[in-house]
């Protein structure tokens, strides 16, 4: 009952002109954690002590954004609430699904490392690239200066 009480007190605040001009992007770097997490699946299966790595990855992500990011939290909460979020969450899934289907169907299944590697990084890039668009658009949306 108390978050439904919080909801309405928020909603009732006024905001100021200058307070969405003080948000500041998310750094591209950021994102990079979001690609390893991205390009799990192949990199543990490129590499059988991978998931170590990337259970790594995950509580530096963690740590980075509670600590360093700390500021810009209510942006990450934004951006994660965002069904442009989860479009691209369910869009990557159906991406990795669709191709590794595809690449069956035509004989060309990624068994090897190097297979797995490559869509690793294909995966990871396509991650940083679609997060990073993202938060441009809803800067745009939001009539705030466009990260470079």
């Amino acid at each position: 009952m108390q978050i439904f009480t919080k909801a309405r007190k928020d909603a009732g605040r006024q905001v100021s002109a200058e307070e969405p001009a003080k948000v500041k992007p998310l750094p591209v770097w950021f994102f990079a954690f979001e690609g390893v997490l991205g390009a799990a699946y192949d990199l543990c299966h490129a590499w059988s002590g991978a998931w170590a790595v990337v259970l790594a990855f995950a509580a530096v992500n963690i740590v980075v954004g509670l600590t360093v990011l700390r500021r810009r939290i209510k942006l990450v909460r934004a951006l994660l609430k965002n069904s442009r979020t989860r479009l691209i969450a369910f869009g990557l899934i159906a991406f990795r699904m669709g191709a590794h289907l595809l690449l069956g169907a035509l004989g060309a299944q990624v068994a090897s490392a190097a297979g797995h590697l490559v869509f690793a990084a294909v995966m990871g890039g396509v991650t940083v690239a679609l997060l990073w668009f993202d938060q441009r658009v809803t800067f745009r949306a939001l009539g705030l200066p466009v990260p470079a």
